[in-house]
């Protein structure tokens, strides 16, 4: 009994992969990592990345404009599901930084968040690679995903790489926020010393100085290597999982394909809560000097 219903699924298979290849034919995938541009507007280059980062906002913005436009007690329907969003992402910040600074924080980690998982699943919908036209006998999608445009990834982490600089620097003062990158008080101190006379104390204060300006060199190199790691994470995902969904539809359509689609929901589910992750963790420790100060 097992084995004929192995061979009734293998035989279904089978059917579907002859009828996707002879009466849905997909257009053989054209990897090109710069983003094609689709027309200008005033002399600027409108790419098929920025149109499907403009579907992402405006998808976010109509479903929490219609989820939030009749607000009710008990909520029912789209309201609910913005709500349940809304309260896992909140506590889900709160559970890191806090209730004081969870608040501040939620706004740019949850929209973070939004960003870039409702990038990751838009892609997944018809119309995204497949809605095009040829050009120098190349296939140029309309749509295509804004997280294979290195451009977003890259916009994304500038804005959290600011963002933690901002509330550092509001929460924990300028001074106290610059002073972990640049340590030049121990330098300081050897001057000093070395302008009243005592030339012993001041080389002996001389190493450790150099040490901590080095320390300090490589607390801001780390920080500015986060932009270009969050970059190039994102990015590299994205634009694997892509490219994997584009030549498994060219060469089994309608089958296997279904199969990296879930792969890609999760794989969209999981950078971006990374991403949001790792600025709301960044940032959290931007600040916790004030705290441990208070």
């Amino acid at each position: 009994m097992a084995k004929i219903k192995m061979f009734g699924i293998g035989m279904a298979v089978l059917a579907l992969v002859i009828i996707g290849a002879i009466f849905f034919p997909v257009h053989r995938p054209h990897v090109v990592l710069p983003a094609e541009v689709i027309f200008h507007i005033a002399g600027f280059p409108i790419t098929n990345t920025m149109i499907a980062a403009w579907i992402t906002i405006l998808v976010l913005a109509i479903l929490f404009f219609l989820g939030t436009r009749k607000m009710r007690l008990v909520p029912t329907g789209l309201q609910n599901v913005v709500e349940l969003v809304i309260e896992m992402l909140y506590n889900f910040v709160v559970g890191i930084a806090g209730e004081k600074n969870g608040r501040r924080f939620f706004p740019v980690v949850a929209t973070i968040f939004l960003c870039v998982i409702a990038n990751a699943l838009l892609a997944l919908f018809p119309g995204f690679h497949t809605i095009g036209f040829e050009h120098h006998h190349e296939w140029v999608p309309l749509i295509r995903k804004a997280g294979t445009d290195i451009n977003f990834p890259l916009a994304i982490a500038l804005v959290s790489g600011l963002f933690g600089w901002f509330y550092g620097i509001r929460i924990a003062g300028p001074r106290r926020f610059f002073g972990e990158y640049f340590r030049v008080g121990g330098m300081v101190d050897c001057f000093k010393l070395l302008i009243k006379g005592d030339i012993r104390g001041a080389f002996g204060g001389l190493f450790p100085a150099v040490i901590d300006i080095f320390i300090g060199f490589i607390e801001l190199l780390s920080h500015l290597m986060r932009t270009i790691s969050f970059t190039f994470r994102l990015f590299g995902n994205m634009t694997a999982g892509e490219v994997l969904v584009l030549m498994m539809a060219f060469l089994i359509p309608w089958v296997v394909v279904s199969v990296f689609y879930g792969l890609e929901i999760i794989l969209g589910f999981v950078q971006a809560l990374i991403f949001a992750g790792l600025t709301l963790v960044f940032v959290t420790m931007a600040v916790s000097h004030d705290d441990e100060h208070e």
